[in-house]
């Protein structure tokens, strides 16, 4: 499979909720979005931006860093916000249920590294750097599976 990438700069964390709802408005069970970035760099404003834009009410959306899994009913299905920082094994992903919800609900997962070789084939990569400007992010999406390609092709628009 061919790997495909895609840059966006974003100016500020207005333009990361912007993006962030519209990917949220693509997504489905079964899809997954995998969170890389430094501590701060805005994984969590990302998740909680896309999460909230899918919710008929939007609630609170605290980060998972302590619950590892949050999980949401919205109107595209399940959706599962996992945060595997504190996380040592692949085996502790598939003890929490990761595996299952791969296949069943949309999962955005913060600190994929830990999934090793549990990392699906068909997920979104996401990266966030900060940029020159204080608040700014360069956000670097790649992908292999050609559903991404229409997705993100939709977003340059």
């Amino acid at each position: 499979m061919t790997r495909s990438t895609h840059e966006i700069p974003l100016t500020s964390p207005q333009a990361t909720q912007a993006l962030a709802q519209r990917i949220g408005q693509e997504l489905r069970p079964g899809d997954v979005i995998l969170l890389t970035g430094s501590i701060g760099v805005g994984k969590t404003h990302f998740a909680r931006s896309l999460i909230q834009s899918l919710q008929d009410t939007p609630e609170d959306v605290p980060s998972p860093t302590f619950t590892l899994v949050q999980v949401y009913d919205t109107r595209a299905g399940e959706l599962w916000h996992a945060d595997l920082y504190r996380l040592g094994s692949p085996d502790e992903c598939v003890e929490l249920g990761l595996s299952d919800a791969f296949e069943t609900a949309i999962c955005l997962v913060e600190w994929p590294d830990r999934l090793e070789d549990l990392t699906p084939d068909t997920a979104l990569s996401i990266t966030l750097e900060n940029a020159e400007q204080p608040d700014a992010r360069l956000m670097s999406l790649s992908w292999t599976h050609d559903r991404w390609s229409t997705i993100v092709k939709g977003l340059q628009s």
